[in-house]
């Protein structure tokens, strides 16, 4: 079904961490937490109050120019609304490696951040997603259809493109999109992007909003309700 299904041809895009069937009993401390696994720019991991586990994660890439606070800010409040647990890494440069040119040290970054936030937290394997905003939504499309084994579901909000890369996996994909975005034009980008995820198979949900480059939050809302970031009927 998906071109570039065999998963070699993912590359550098691919990613080695999963959930830890050995991670402790309980959550981490809610809250906000510095993961350590960057000198510089730090990964940050938001744990809801009162989180079920298994806990659902998202991972969640800034825009260009941003950091791993821009990223947690953008389902911070979803998050604590829908009980997911949230993983934001920031990229080593102005914007995410494959968007700048090719995979390489971003992934590496996020690697080492699931592999802490997975010793952590007890992860609802079937419950993870990766998001993003501008070049981080058009990121998250690139890693979440490349690794579509970790990935159950992508939310892209206001993408530019998909970075090439092998693909594994189905995941369900959510896209929103401004129909007045002056900074990613809707019809060089998601109305380009979307027909072409679904010739390939992809289940895609595809919102536009009347508003320019932004994230409402009802899309948001959207994105969780459609990837199903809520734990699960057999939390505990």
């Amino acid at each position: 079904m998906n071109p570039g299904a065999d998963s070699p041809g993912r590359g550098r895009a691919a990613l080695l961490a999963r959930p830890d069937a050995a991670a402790p009993p309980e959550p981490a401390t809610p809250g906000e937490h510095e993961l350590g696994v960057a000198e510089e720019r730090d990964t940050l991991l938001y744990v809801p109050p009162e989180a079920q586990l298994p806990v659902p994660l998202v991972v969640s890439l800034h825009g260009a120019g941003g950091s791993a606070r821009g990223g947690l800010d953008l389902l911070r409040r979803a998050a604590g609304e829908h009980g997911f647990a949230v993983l934001a890494p920031a990229s080593r440069g102005s914007t995410w490696d494959a968007v700048g040119g090719d995979y390489g040290p971003d992934v590496a970054v996020l690697d080492r951040s699931l592999r802490r936030t997975f010793e952590l937290v007890r992860i609802d394997p079937g419950r993870i997603s990766v998001a993003g905003f501008s070049d981080g939504a058009s990121y998250a499309l690139g890693l979440g259809l490349a690794n579509g084994d970790l990935f159950g579901g992508i939310a892209a909000f206001s993408p530019g493109y998909v970075p090439p890369a092998g693909r594994v996996g189905e995941p369900r994909v959510f896209v929103s999109h401004g129909v007045a975005d002056e900074v990613l034009p809707i019809d060089r980008t998601s109305r380009r992007i979307v027909p072409a995820l679904e010739r390939d198979g992809y289940d895609v949900t595809f919102v536009e909003f009347d508003g320019g480059h932004a994230v409402p939050p009802d899309m948001v809302a959207q994105a969780a309700d459609a990837l199903g970031w809520a734990p699960g009927p057999g939390a505990a």
